[in-house]
């Protein structure tokens, strides 16, 4: 039985969560489906909840052989590939799958949140086939869990700048033809610089001097490169490498002509409305928050640490906060590749993260502004002297190998261990390991006292998940 769209809100509404739990004789993690291009349109109240709360169900369930988890004969890679052969074992630590469950890895401190070390997964980038069996980094990345608290509020600020960028492109492209001259523009929105683009008459555009974005000017706000688009895309991505089961709407007959991509029984593991429902409780958790009952002493202290970030740049790229023009989220997103499901090629959905953003102040203009401590930028982060961070041996997405997105700190007092791959205990330790375009700021922090020093932790560890 599928749940459509009224059926599902009828019974659910009715039923609470009754609907989705396993019962005692059967072992699937999902007794129902949710029909694809349910709860369709533009959501709110009630309606919304149920669907959020779906999403949820979908997150902690534990999927299992029965539900098609597993992939037989399909890899771990982003485009449907083909096994060589048979994988030897369900679970396998390196290319998955490796886990039966998104909150198996995204808990800490609550469901949503982070992973510590031994939740750490492996980008094999540029390995389809998983017949290796070593952690050696000449055969991947080893990346740690980032937390979800706020990620639909990051992904709308990553659309409106990529927007801008892409009009910025738009602008110069029609003065320069107009003109018949080279014409020359500086990238930047949000306060946030991407460098300079440059057109000629003839419609070259000349992206050298782009810098910390695609040339597509498309920001990718998610995973510790910067590589991923969309909560759309993470998800899909992740269903199929963590946990085997493959989305429709990229491992189904719509792009590789098999309803059953990985030869294991199920046909189309995962539609479209259940992909959409995991999208929408991700973008709709709540922004991390700051500690505000420290006793006078330490709120002194830590107001001081704060004034020491903003003072040695620590602030240039983990921005306290960006400007968001509307909290209006859509679901396909607008810039997403294929692959993954665009807007009018499914069912689209709209829903406001008014919850999300709870309490966040606007500026004069009337935009929010999303404390994320974060530029959605990529940086070059290690140096011939400080190479903490330039560890990976492989690129990813062509992204250099000792270049990262900021990481947003929001949270980060929730949310140890730190670093890309988790193997740093302390944001000392951290702040340590900054090379690169942080290798000032980490230089002068370290000049500084260790009291100041502690003084600027203790800030940090202010920034938590509520």
């Amino acid at each position: 039985m599928k749940f459509t769209s009224a059926l599902a809100l009828s019974l659910l509404l009715s039923l609470g969560s009754a609907a989705w739990s396993a019962d005692l004789f059967d072992e699937r993690a999902r007794i129902e489906r949710v029909e694809d291009g349910a709860f369709a349109g533009t959501l709110s109240g009630q309606k919304l909840q149920v669907f959020r709360d779906m999403g949820e169900t979908l997150f902690t369930a534990r999927f299992t052989s029965a539900d098609g988890a597993g992939r037989r004969m399909a890899t771990q890679a982003i485009v449907p590939t083909k096994r060589k052969r048979e994988a030897p074992a369900a679970f396998q630590r390196l290319a998955g799958m490796d886990a039966n469950s998104c909150a198996s890895c995204h808990r800490d401190p609550k469901i949503g949140g982070a992973g510590d070390f031994s939740a750490n997964v492996f980008v094999s980038e540029g390995f389809n086939q998983a017949d290796f069996d070593t952690t050696d980094p000449q055969f991947s990345n080893e990346r740690n869990t980032n937390h979800l608290f706020g990620a639909g509020l990051i992904e709308l600020l990553a659309r409106e700048m990529t927007a801008d960028l892409q009009a910025i492109r738009h602008e110069v492209l029609v003065e320069a033809r107009q003109t018949g001259g080279t014409v020359r523009k500086s990238l930047a929105t949000k306060g946030v610089d991407f460098g300079t683009i440059i057109a000629e008459p003839d419609g070259m555009v000349d992206l050298a001097e782009v810098e910390g974005v695609d040339t597509d000017l498309v920001i990718r706000p998610f995973a510790h490169k910067g590589v991923m688009t969309s909560l759309r895309q993470f998800s899909v991505n992740a269903a199929n490498h963590h946990h085997g089961m493959q989305a429709a709407e990229r491992f189904g007959a719509r792009w590789t002509g098999e309803a059953d991509f990985d030869g294991d029984g199920f046909d189309d593991e995962i539609g479209e409305a259940e992909i959409a429902a995991l999208v929408a409780w991700q973008a709709n958790l709540p922004a991390p928050s700051r500690l505000d009952d420290l006793e006078k002493g330490d709120a002194e202290r830590v107001a001081n640490g704060e004034r020491l970030f903003e003072e040695i740049g620590c602030a240039s790229c983990h921005r306290p906060a960006l400007p968001l023009d509307s909290l209006t989220f859509a679901d396909p997103g607008p810039v997403d590749a294929a692959g993954t499901m665009r807007p009018g090629e499914g069912s689209d959905r709209r829903y406001d993260l008014t919850e999300a953003a709870m309490d966040l102040p606007r500026n004069e203009k009337g935009q929010i502004m999303v404390p994320l401590y974060g530029d959605l930028k990529r940086h070059r982060i290690a140096d011939r002297q400080v190479d903490g961070f330039g560890n990976e041996l492989l690129a990813q997405r062509f992204v250099d190998r000792d270049v990262f997105q900021t990481t947003e700190l929001w949270g980060v007092g929730s949310t140890a261990p730190y670093g890309h791959r988790g193997d740093m205990t302390t944001l000392h330790e951290a702040i340590e390991a900054h090379g690169g375009d942080a290798r000032a700021s980490r230089d002068a922090y370290l000049e500084h006292s260790e009291k100041e020093r502690a003084n600027l932790i203790g800030f940090l560890r202010t920034l938590v998940i509520p």
